[in-house]
């Protein structure tokens, strides 16, 4: 679920900006140039490094994120 066009699906592209306890995910399908933001954010991440919170991120997407990041906790 992103917030600019709901749900997308398909090959994708994702990054993970960590800046202190925050984390904005971000989408896109691999190749274009748009980006979405994964609803729900800035995730709140304590105790985690950004390589950490990338790769739960990608785990999350990869088994579907219907509701954005509502929910979904990192601390």
């Amino acid at each position: 679920m992103t917030d600019e066009v709901g749900v997308i699906t398909g090959d994708l592209t994702l990054v993970t900006e960590v800046a202190g306890d925050q984390a904005a995910i971000r989408v896109q399908y691999t190749g274009a140039e748009e980006w979405y933001t994964v609803a729900g954010g800035p995730l709140k991440v304590v105790g985690h490094d950004g390589h950490w919170v990338h790769a739960a991120m990608v785990l999350a997407v990869e088994h579907g994120l219907p509701e954005g990041l509502q929910g979904f906790d990192l601390t």
